[in-house]
């Protein structure tokens, strides 16, 4: 399967800190990439490189490369992101609260995005369809509201739709359920589901929820400070995880009959901006750590079939 986002060694710059280092991914057309960590991880910064929005938070890629299509995304100016993002690319922000704009009703809001990507069609005929595609309930009515006056999931299907206008073949869906409830979260993570299907578009799913990433996801990258430690299909990496990090987040989260004793917790918090330590910044909290860690920075390298770490100790032991 042909790669359609393509990422090597990217670094990124922000507040005069590195805080993306050495990131790799790689997208196939129509699939779907699990971005998974927790807050301060690097997934939303590293969404922006990919869709040229870092100047807009003040950052800037240092080295690395970025490629969609075969078309070298280090290379675009404004107008060469211009005709990629929005039509292309897409990307379906956190919050829909903030994605929207609060003093204009929805269906003008679509309607004026779907003509600056058509100029020749018609944007309320468009948006109608569109809200159909995302399973809008009472289409009509929705198009004369105003953000606020909609649900939490009538509104993330209503970014969606947005994101999709101008039919991209890849889509950043950036924690697309936070704060929605578990019976919304489910349709909406069908209904992506479901569009990747249909449209054959792929999917780049950035979350801190491993249930997310199971149901939805052909392939995980886990990240932490800035960086890919583990990468993998999802199930090789959720059935036999490889790096510590990994291993923890797993165990970490609730399971139904235990008790808070029986949960494995990772001690401290992810470094800050500025504070990564010298060598493995999971190496403070990390229960396998040795002195080489607090020295080096592990490099991604294969230890099974299909996946890879960043950890010494598991690049030794695997085969």
């Amino acid at each position: 399967m042909t790669d359609l986002l393509e990422v090597s060694g990217l670094a990124v710059e922000l507040a005069g800190s590195e805080v993306l280092t050495d990131v790799s991914l790689s997208v196939p057309a129509s699939s779907c990439l699990g971005l998974v960590g927790e807050t301060g991880s690097g997934k939303s910064i590293t969404c922006r490189a990919l869709i040229g929005l870092l100047p807009r938070v003040g950052g800037r890629v240092l080295r690395g490369s970025m490629s969609f299509d075969g078309i070298d995304l280090r290379e675009l100016d404004q107008r060469g992101w211009h005709a990629l993002r929005g039509r292309r690319i897409a990307l379906v922000p956190q919050g829909s609260m903030s994605g929207l704009d609060p003093v204009m009703k929805v269906g003008r809001q679509l309607a004026e995005t779907v003509r600056q990507l058509d100029k020749g069609g018609s944007g309320d005929d468009r948006v109608r369809e569109l809200f159909d595609l995302v399973h809008m309930s009472r289409p009509t009515e929705v198009m004369r509201l105003y953000p606020h006056e909609l649900s939490g999931g009538m509104r993330q299907r209503a970014m969606i739709a947005l994101a999709l206008a101008g039919r991209p073949e890849l889509l950043f869906a950036d924690e697309p359920t936070t704060a929605l409830d578990v019976t919304v979260q489910r349709g909406i993570l069908e209904l992506l589901s479901e569009l990747r299907a249909e449209t054959g578009m792929a999917i780049v799913l950035v979350t801190h929820d491993l249930a997310v990433v199971r149901s939805t996801s052909d392939v995980i990258a886990v990240m932490y400070s800035g960086m890919v430690v583990e990468r993998g299909r999802s199930r090789e990496v959720l059935n036999r995880p490889a790096h510590p990090y990994t291993r923890a987040l797993i165990a970490a989260r609730p399971r139904t009959g235990a008790s808070r004793g029986d949960l494995e917790t990772i001690r401290g918090r992810a470094p800050g901006l500025g504070e990564r330590p010298d060598g493995c910044p999971f190496a403070p909290r990390c229960p396998l750590v040795q002195d080489r860690c607090r020295m080096e920075v592990p490099r991604l390298m294969p230890v099974a079939e299909g996946r890879s770490s960043a950890c010494f100790r598991w690049n030794e032991l695997m085969p």
